[in-house]
């Protein structure tokens, strides 16, 4: 987990102010970049959907100076046009969106993706995870008069096939594909779009996958750094491309993942083996 205190401090994004979807807990990879933002002076707004969830994140987001929330059910069109109309109103314009939400039932994230994935889920799966990210950048551009960028985040999933990811990883590669669109549709304004795909992390979603654990230790074992994907990596990484520093990339899918998606086959010898 990321910590705010440690996070390095700067103004890299003041006077900015953009939306953060998908917040569900301080482990969260939304959390992190929120964290990362803030720390760099941004002000930020957070979409949560429903009580419960707002119980679970308004603390986190009034510990870091913020107190902006409004309720978003992406898959519910008037609750999505009243929070892009609060933000409209109270701000006017927003610089950035960061947006990470994904769904998919936890049956058809287990074994067989062709036995197991079914037409409500597949439409699930794809509404919550590709859509939302489709309506969030339709709806986002039209308060970014001045351009802007927009992160989304993906997995190694959409790439390649991993144990139980299933019907996920067909969403993620929607997601990678959309973003590309989106980047083409939105470059004109000078808006940026871009993916983010981190490595296994500690997350609800990672919990939600069948052998979630084992993904993770694989990641760090098979990695070129062998190390856990940080999410000091993963925030630093959206703060670069949603800052300044990101000038002139769109379009693109970063991996942060300790050099694991550059693995064609793992090293399991015991290093005692030199190399030229």
């Amino acid at each position: 987990m990321a910590d705010f205190g440690n996070m390095p401090v700067g103004t890299l994004m003041a006077g900015k102010r953009g939306l953060v979807m998908g917040v569900a807990n301080k482990n969260s990879i939304a959390w992190g970049i929120s964290q990362q933002l803030a720390a760099q002076g941004a002000e930020l707004a957070f979409t949560y959907q429903g009580e419960a969830l707002e119980r679970r994140v308004r603390p986190l987001v009034e510990s870091i100076g913020m107190d902006f929330m409004v309720p978003a059910d992406v898959t519910d069109d008037a609750e999505m046009d009243a929070a892009f109309s609060e933000i409209s109103k109270k701000w006017g314009k927003i610089d950035f969106l960061v947006h990470a939400i994904a769904f998919a039932g936890k049956d058809e994230l287990q074994g067989s993706m062709v036995a197991n994935t079914t037409r409500e889920g597949f439409r699930r799966a794809m509404d919550i995870s590709v859509f939302s990210f489709i309506d969030a950048a339709r709806r986002a551009s039209q308060i970014m008069p001045d351009g802007g960028a927009m992160v989304t985040m993906t997995y190694l999933g959409a790439e390649r096939t991993v144990p139980s990811y299933n019907v996920m990883g067909v969403a993620k590669a929607g997601l990678e594909a959309s973003t590309r669109y989106a980047a083409r549709d939105l470059g004109p304004m000078g808006i940026r779009v871009n993916a983010i795909s981190a490595g296994p992390m500690r997350t609800l979603a990672m919990a939600g996958i069948r052998g979630g654990k084992s993904l993770m230790s694989t990641g760090r074992d098979w990695s070129l750094l062998k190390e856990d994907t940080s999410m000091e990596g993963v925030a630093g990484c959206a703060l670069y491309l949603l800052s300044p520093l990101g000038q002139s990339i769109a379009g693109e899918v970063i991996h942060v993942d300790a050099g694991f998606h550059a693995v064609g086959v793992p090293d399991l010898s015991d290093g005692d083996e030199g190399g030229a």
